[in-house]
């Protein structure tokens, strides 16, 4: 009798086994599979970001991550914040916490200008983003030209004068280089600058002419 039961027992219990036990058991699924392999990544000290000189604002940041379970996910902030596009953006995990104290307001910083550039006839002046045109010549007109940006002004003086130009060799200069050219009745100062800008205008007096870069 016992030949006859012995192989049946034996049946059941291998339709019962599971195909490979090293696999999660049914209801199981949720828990990652981990491996005893280890990454070798570098720890993050600090990532720059360096954007054109088109960007005047930084709207968002968003950082994609991998989970422990190797999932890729990401997160957004939210910013709105003027930026000037000279300096790089930092991404780092080592950070000071520093003070902020809270300040009286001042009254508008006074510039101080230093001479980069003087044609006898034409003097200018630059501090940061401003640059001052001092010239008892009429200005007849300004506008802006690209590639590269450069501010065009034409100051009226019928005067034969040979082409100017001067380079500007300060290193942190937004202003890189002025010309100067004789036409019909003006002549035009043409202002190279650095990067993508707007500007505002304004006469400070009767011969000086202010131009502040956006």
């Amino acid at each position: 009798m016992l030949r006859f039961i012995l192989p049946f027992v034996l049946l059941y219990t291998l339709v019962d086994a599971r195909e490979n036990p090293f696999f999660p058991v049914s209801g199981m699924q949720d828990i990652p599979l981990t491996s005893n392999q280890i990454e070798t990544i570098p720890p993050l000290k600090q990532a720059t970001i360096t954007l054109p000189s088109t960007a005047r604002t930084i709207e968002s940041v968003t950082v994609r991550y991998k989970n422990i379970d190797g999932s890729i996910a990401e997160k957004k902030l939210q910013l709105s914040n003027s930026i000037d596009w000279h300096l790089p953006l930092f991404i780092s995990q080592s950070y000071c916490v520093q003070e902020v104290k809270q300040k009286s307001p001042k009254s508008k910083k006074a510039h101080k200008y230093k001479q980069i550039a003087s044609f006898g006839f034409i003097k200018f002046y630059a501090d940061g983003k401003t640059i001052k045109v001092i010239t008892k010549d009429k200005l007849l007109r300004h506008f802006l030209l690209v590639k590269p940006h450069r501010i065009v002004c034409d100051f009226k003086n019928d005067i034969d004068i040979r082409s100017y130009e001067k380079q500007i060799l300060k290193k942190d200069s937004l202003f890189k280089r002025i010309r100067i050219g004789a036409h019909d009745g003006y002549y035009r100062v043409v202002i190279e600058l650095d990067g993508f800008y707007k500007y505002k205008f304004y006469k400070e007096a009767k011969k000086t002419y202010i131009f502040t870069l956006l």
